[in-house]
């Protein structure tokens, strides 16, 4: 045995023994929190972030079009009510309403997706239906004969007709959003924060249903991301199935339902760090928890150019799985971003080295 497995056997040896074994006379798990309060929600964040890393993009909108084709396979996997883990924008909230989990943690390593996230909160919130969602998001007039049971390709095709509103409702819709973020919700945002919310929704409001991934990046970057919110919202599986939470009403009412609740958590962390995936997984046990999903996307790529890809899979080894805990991950392709399923507990096994390890991975 080399002297890093050694030290990678030594450290995830000890994780699993300071996870899997109970001190005599602990206090038995809780189990997870129905709805958390507000002071709870903002608390739990700061309590399981790191300090805000640096990504080559805003990463505001999803590049991954063919996400429905993991969503009935996914399902069948999955029960309901487990936790659901995941990175990134508004795709998170599709795989959310596909699974039903009882709660949700999105980490990201940029502090811009945290105010993504508390931009969708907001809207979620605020908004009385998906049409009311779409026409606060883009701060587009709704039409008085859209109705709220529309399908969803009425509803984004008759917003991608319609003017943007001035810039003065933006601007007032920029303080419904923070209001209701720091009174309603009485979050405790900095300045920063607030600015970095204002200017994500600005970048919905230029864009408008034509945003996509690279919208507020680079030239090079915008000439690559083709794939708009638009053609993201109307996704479908090979068998016509849509994918997305604004596909049905349900899907979009289960989404609002656990915002509104505050279990959807953004977390600030790499996933290859010290703190924020551990910290989850210790709350998790807490609460007497399990994951379900965990949508990687393709940061496992970046993980590995900067050499962290090990304490990543430690850092998964941590959290509390089951024979059903289920990755999602997204590869580029010729034909765009393809995503597949793959067992956590069996793939995180492998990536330690089965040599190197006699212990169980995840295991309650």
């Amino acid at each position: 045995m080399s002297a890093r497995s050694g030290r990678l056997f030594a450290l995830v040896s000890l994780a699993a023994l300071l996870v899997c074994v109970r001190v005599s006379g602990e206090a038995a798990p809780a189990a997870l929190p129905d709805r958390l309060t507000d002071g709870e929600f903002w608390a739990l964040t700061g309590q399981l972030s790191e300090p805000g890393g640096h990504f080559r993009s805003d990463n505001l909108v999803s590049n991954e079009r063919h996400y429905p084709e993991v969503l009935r396979d996914l399902t069948r996997r999955v029960p309901p009510g487990s936790v659901y883990l995941g990175v990134g924008p508004e795709q998170n909230f599709s795989y959310i309403a596909a699974t039903r989990p009882a709660m949700a943690f999105v980490v990201d390593v940029r502090r811009g997706n945290l105010h993504l996230h508390l931009m969708y909160k907001a809207l979620f919130e605020l908004s009385a239906d998906r049409v009311d969602f779409v026409s606060r998001l883009f701060t587009k007039p709704r039409p008085s004969d859209l109705r709220a049971a529309a399908s969803v390709g009425d509803i984004i095709g008759a917003f991608g007709q319609l003017d943007t509103s001035g810039r003065e409702v933006f601007d007032r819709n920029v303080r419904d959003v923070q209001t209701h973020l720091t009174r309603t919700r009485a979050l405790p945002l900095s300045d920063d924060d607030l600015a970095g919310v204002a200017d994500i929704y600005f970048a919905f409001y230029w864009y408008g249903p034509s945003i996509t991934y690279g919208s507020s990046s680079t030239a090079a970057f915008r000439r690559r991301s083709t794939v708009t919110f638009h053609e993201l919202m109307l996704a479908a599986d090979d068998t016509g199935q849509l994918g997305s939470f604004l596909a049905t009403d349900d899907a979009f009412r289960f989404v609002k339902r656990l915002h509104a609740r505050n279990l959807v958590v953004p977390v600030v962390g790499d996933f290859g760090g010290a703190t924020a995936l551990r910290a989850v997984g210790q709350y998790l046990r807490q609460h007497d928890a399990t994951v379900g999903t965990f949508y990687l996307s393709n940061v496992e790529q970046y993980l590995r150019q900067q050499g962290t890809l090990g304490a990543f899979c430690a850092n998964i080894a941590s959290l509390p799985l089951d024979p059903r805990s289920t990755f999602i991950r997204s590869q580029s392709t010729g034909g765009g971003f393809r995503n597949s399923l793959g067992s956590m507990m069996a793939e995180t096994s492998a990536c330690l080295g089965a040599a190197d390890r006699q212990v169980p991975v995840g295991m309650q």
